[in-house]
């Protein structure tokens, strides 16, 4: 478990412009580790970890979007039922709120889980070894 940083991204929901920041974020050799993508009618939140944050925001402000950062939890689980649910009952006894979670498996043994919690790094406190 590690405490990265987050880059969200408000991008206007019009065809192409996930591609375009996608593309944005090739040019600026930034890889994409963790991405989550929520629509509404006219704005898509996008929040993705990158190799490069910084870099990240400076491509989305550059084709016009709003983007802030902030600290979140890269988690490895084992890839098993239950895995998430006792990070989150862990949080949970010491009162640590769980604001959103996105993730994935790739059908190996291990799946990357992004919790972002009021402070990653009291989350990161409270869960300590194991996570």
């Amino acid at each position: 478990m590690k405490v990265v940083k987050e880059v969200t991204v408000a991008l206007a929901n019009r065809p192409g412009n996930l591609a375009r920041l996608c593309a944005g974020l090739a040019a600026a050799k930034a890889n994409i580790q963790a991405i989550s993508v929520v629509e509404s009618t006219d704005v898509s939140v996008v929040r993705l970890v990158t190799d490069k944050p910084a870099d990240a925001a400076k491509v989305a402000k550059a084709l016009g979007a709003t983007a802030s950062t902030k600290e979140v939890l890269a988690l490895s689980l084992p890839n098993r039922p239950g895995a998430l649910g006792k990070a989150c009952e862990k949080l949970g006894a010491k009162k640590v709120n769980i604001d959103y979670v996105y993730g994935s498996a790739t059908g190996g043994s291990e799946s990357t889980i992004i919790l972002a919690a009021g402070a990653a790094r009291r989350a990161q406190k409270a869960l300590g070894r194991g996570f």
